[in-house]
């Protein structure tokens, strides 16, 4: 007996991927409708480097538990994760990179998400800080497709540049509103203070922004953010870890008081899909240096399981 027992032995578990789920190491011979994919680093600021860039393998390593319960009834889908197996999700890997060569990484991320939406599936990136959203959103501009990006995020980021770079993490929703297929965006959840100043916030208004800031979210509750998404809609939904409550999501490098919880973000993403469908999600900035006993890659990994659970079902429909 070891002083920490072996949870995976326990659940009779042994798994490499993200939940056990079946590997697709070449993207051209995807079949599935929903594909997980490591994306470690896009446009990192020189200061702090790739500080996210372990965060796709320690999500999976948070699922190996639980992994021999795959196919187990899900109390928060109502039945299995996935409807039937051949709407089971895969995982794709870790996407290669270099953090001295930026403009090599997001072209690295536009082709896979090309080809991913190509192969007709949903790509769920899993990043990496908050600038691997600028080339996912890039790349689905090639779809012929307008979408409404719902972003959910402590932090607005709409810087024009930070710190000499216009591509990076401060910068994702100003790039956005700069691309013709974007026509919508709602950002819920921005609390506490930012890199945003005053003018960066007018600027978002001007633009047509919808915000519905974390305060105003717990007041109302999610119907207000929802209300927002025009029924119909091709929907990006692009998450920061930071945008939930640190109780649950410590490993964030921005730790704030307030955020949602597990079961606001579920109803986010599964009202979303309820209004419109969803073409792509991120899930983005978690920490595992910062985490504190696993728990917030046990948190983001439960919501990503949940969330591959409802692109399973509207690909169903």
């Amino acid at each position: 007996m070891t002083d920490t027992p072996d949870l995976a032995a326990l659940y009779g578990s042994a798994a490499s991927t993200f939940m056990g789920l079946e590997a697709c190491s070449d993207l051209n011979q995807l079949k599935a409708p929903v594909a997980f994919i490591g994306a470690p680093c896009a446009s990192p600021y020189s200061a702090v480097g790739a500080y996210c860039r372990h965060a796709p393998d320690a999500l999976r390593a948070a699922t190996v538990s639980l992994a021999a319960n795959l196919w187990h009834y899900d109390f928060d889908l109502g039945g299995p994760m996935f409807p039937s197996r051949e709407l089971a999700a895969v995982d794709c890997g870790n996407l290669p990179y270099d953090e001295a060569d930026a403009p090599g990484n997001r072209e690295i991320i536009r082709n896979a998400i090309r080809t991913i939406r190509a192969r007709g599936a949903v790509p769920i990136t899993v990043g990496g800080d908050d600038s691997i959203p600028i080339p996912v959103l890039e790349a689905l501009g090639e779809t012929g497709e307008r979408y409404t990006i719902l972003q959910l995020d402590a932090h607005i980021d709409w810087r024009d540049e930070y710190m000499g770079e216009r591509q990076g993490l401060s910068s994702t929703m100003r790039r956005a509103s700069e691309m013709k297929h974007i026509e919508r965006i709602v950002q819920v959840g921005a609390r506490s203070i930012g890199s945003a100043r005053p003018q960066d916030y007018q600027d978002a208004l001007d633009w047509g922004v919808r915000f519905v800031t974390g305060y105003e979210l717990h007041r109302q509750g999610v119907e207000a953010a929802l209300a927002l998404i025009p029924e119909g809609s091709n929907i990006i939904v692009t998450t920061d870890a930071d945008v939930m409550d640190p109780a649950l999501v410590p490993g964030v490098i921005g730790r704030c008081p307030g955020g949602l919880n597990y079961y606001q973000m579920v109803d986010l993403i599964k009202g979303a899909a309820a209004r419109g469908r969803i073409a792509a999600m991120n899930f983005v900035e978690f920490m595992p240096e910062r985490d504190v006993s696993g728990l917030g890659a046990l948190n983001i990994a439960r919501l990503i399981m949940t969330a591959m659970g409802v692109l399973a079902r509207q690909a169903a429909r």
